[in-house]
């Protein structure tokens, strides 16, 4: 953060008791720092193109046009960043983002901004390919779904699309997420994004998932799939015992038990796998197992049909997949962490409400994977996508790794 600084001295540096008049001697400072703002400049690259002849061959010369992400348009790449970050991190819809834009003058109108955000997107689709690719080396997989409402012109409303989300494992050292838009919630979507492409095999591991049924059918299309359980949607069942009933001691028990398995996640979180699964095996193990016994001792208690058989019968029928974390020291004991990743999907469905159609959110798919995939890098989100999008029309599709939120580097 750059810092301006204003000096302070006295009008005069003589002594200014009576009989004296010594000039004084500076013996320290006090330094206080106010925080200030400047809102957004905007400002323009003027491109001189200078025209050179020869007058005896009658030939002319002169630079080749800069290539810019937008050809033919007036927004640099600094300007094309800012409206995509405004919209996909700071969740501002086009229609907010014409009027601040209108504060310092400049006359953006939303259907200009959303043409922007278009054309970036389709130019990003090949470093969302490769980084695709790159999420999908993982062995360790997490998905998961989220609502948005997608607008249809013909019935003059909006209808409900999805958000598949796929992140690579919570304890993997280079973390990465990649989201899928899709029109749907059935297998086949999921389906169709693990099942390879171009000469690539079908993504093979464990998948970290809820008991959604439609994952069942992804885990097994494709031999050497696994599926890892998500405890933290099985103590959602018992939260909501608590919350409806207020006194169910068997959900109170329940609640009880799993923190004492998260107390341990908590602590064992900044191991490594190997040291991760015998802490595992040594502490949560015996714990797991009475639990197991005390879930089939309290189901055969209540009757069936009721929430407290559900609750417990969610567990139970969902057990191997829920342990499979005792198994593996690279599994997390849940899905939060994917949970987490579509949050801001959640915050965007408040904020600017809907996407215009199929295409914007793909295009929205595009450029949240990215710029969600250099947060989890500690990247400046804008930073990252106005350099990516300076450097775009001239960078060899062979080298589109470099581009990629856990490779890149700032150009000097």
């Amino acid at each position: 953060m750059r810092r301006i600084e204003h000096r302070h001295e006295p009008d005069h540096t003589t002594c200014a008791q009576p009989g004296c008049g010594q000039p004084m001697v500076r013996v320290g400072e006090d330094i206080s720092e106010r925080l200030d703002v400047v809102p957004a400049e905007f400002f323009v690259h003027r491109h001189v193109y200078g025209k050179w002849t020869c007058r005896c061959c009658q030939t002319l010369t002169q630079a080749p046009a800069e290539p810019s992400i937008i050809e033919g348009g007036i927004p640099a790449s600094g300007l094309v960043a800012h409206t995509l970050i405004s919209r996909f991190v700071d969740h501002l819809p086009y229609y907010r983002q014409e009027a601040i834009n209108a504060r310092s003058g400049v006359h953006t109108p939303r259907s200009t901004l959303a043409q922007w955000a278009g054309q970036a997107g389709a130019a990003l689709q090949p470093l969302y390919d490769a980084h695709r690719h790159f999420v999908l080396q993982a062995r360790y997989l997490h998905a998961d779904e989220t609502p948005v409402a997608m607008l249809d012109p013909g019935a003059g409303k909006t209808k409900r699309a999805y958000v598949w989300g796929y992140a690579r494992g919570a304890f993997d050292a280079t973390p990465g997420v990649v989201y899928d838009f899709c029109l749907g919630r059935g297998a086949q979507y999921p389906l169709a994004f693990l099942a390879g492409e171009h000469e690539r095999p079908p993504w093979v591991g464990t998948l970290i998932r809820d008991e959604y049924a439609a994952y069942d059918q992804v885990v097994r299309s494709v031999p050497g799939r696994l599926a890892a359980g998500c405890l933290a949607h099985a103590r959602r069942k018992f939260d909501e015992l608590l919350r409806d009933g207020g006194k169910s001691a068997v959900a109170a028990e329940a609640v009880t038990r799993i923190a004492a398995f998260y107390r341990v996640e908590r602590e064992i979180a900044v191991l490594d796998g190997d040291q991760r699964l015998a802490q595992r095996q040594r502490r949560t193990q015996p714990l797991w197992e009475q639990w197991h016994e005390w879930l089939h001792v309290e189901r055969r208690r209540v009757p069936d049909g009721s929430a407290t058989a559900r609750a417990l019968d969610y567990t139970l029928n969902s057990w191997d997949a829920l342990a499979h974390h005792l198994t593996d020291g690279q599994v997390s004991v849940d899905n939060n962490h994917l949970e987490n990743l579509l949050r801001p999907w959640a915050m965007g469905r408040k904020a600017w409400l809907f996407a215009g159609s199929e295409l914007a959110g793909q295009r929205a798919a595009v450029v949240m994977s990215l710029v969600h995939s250099a947060k989890l890098h500690g990247h400046d989100p804008h930073a990252y996508l106005r350099d990516v999008l300076q450097r775009l029309p001239t960078h060899l599709n062979s080298c589109i790794d470099e581009l990629l939120p856990h490779r890149w580097q700032r150009m000097a």
